[in-house]
């Protein structure tokens, strides 16, 4: 094994892929291992537009966030938060509203870490290490009940995580737990990669994934939708993550990110 850097903790095993970590490598990042990196041209190789898929995520993560506060929301919860880049919800949620407070929620040592240095010296702004597939826990957490006003709507994003929640780990119910947990008026912003527009690739992609920390699911656009459940869906629907809200003309390439907001009533 290789030198480790100076900012990989000492618990994490640097020959195994991580999402949070491969991720970051399609965004330019540069906290990410040579495994992660192997994967991430693994990825480019059969979709050679990752990085942009990757970025437009990220842009619609930041119009997500301007819509909430737009519509009064200035306390969001980010589950799945990944590794700090360029955009993160509280840079752009304290810009427009330097109250505004967020808890990020990763299991992956790398994004915790460097939230966390992150984070220094920001007092409405914190991370929880959990895995957001267990939201009694993250729900119970002490920085989440201190940081957040459960009896004030709350900005829910679960943005790029979905596709990493195999069926049996019933990503419905868990949503169903937040959703529950959430005051009326809440926001949440969803998006999940898909195999709709170019399934060979696809596959590819999710046979990349495959051993790594983080196995890939891919959903339609039906069942994608269908996580919406028990939320009103606002305009422009459930779309390809480029259509939502657009700030600039979008590609009209086959959609490989799906993405909505929907509000609770």
């Amino acid at each position: 094994m290789t030198d480790r850097p100076a900012w990989v903790p000492d618990s994490i095993n640097t020959e195994l892929p991580s999402a949070a970590r491969v991720y970051d490598y399609l965004l330019g990042g540069g906290h990410n291992f040579a495994v992660d990196r192997v994967v991430g041209e693994k990825v480019l190789r059969v979709l050679p537009n990752g990085g942009q898929i990757a970025g437009s995520n990220r842009a619609f993560l930041r119009r997500a966030v301007l819509f909430m506060i737009e519509q009064g929301i200035t306390q969001f919860l980010d589950l799945g938060s990944g590794i700090p880049t360029v955009g993160n919800v509280h840079e752009i949620a304290q810009q427009a509203d330097p109250s505004a407070r967020v808890v990020y929620v990763d299991y992956d040592e790398v994004a915790v870490t460097h939230s966390e240095l992150l984070l220094q010296g920001n007092d409405n702004a914190t991370v929880v290490a959990a895995d957001a597939t267990r939201p009694e826990r993250v729900l119970a957490a002490p920085a989440v009940r201190t940081m957040l006003d459960f009896d004030r709507p709350i900005g829910l994003l679960v943005v790029a995580v979905l596709h990493f929640v195999p069926d049996e780990k019933e990503p419905h119910e868990v949503l169903a737990q937040y959703f529950d947990a959430l005051p009326p008026g809440s926001l949440v912003a969803l998006s999940h990669l898909t195999a709709d527009g170019k399934p060979e690739e696809m596959a590819e992609v999710v046979a990349a994934m495959k051993n790594s920390r983080d196995p890939m699911y891919f959903r339609s656009h039906a069942e994608f939708a269908g996580m919406f459940d028990g939320l009103e869906v606002l305009d422009p629907g459930v779309v390809s993550a480029p259509r939502w809200r657009p700030e600039v003309d979008y590609d009209t390439s086959p959609e490989d990110v799906y993405a909505g907001v929907g509000r609770k009533v």
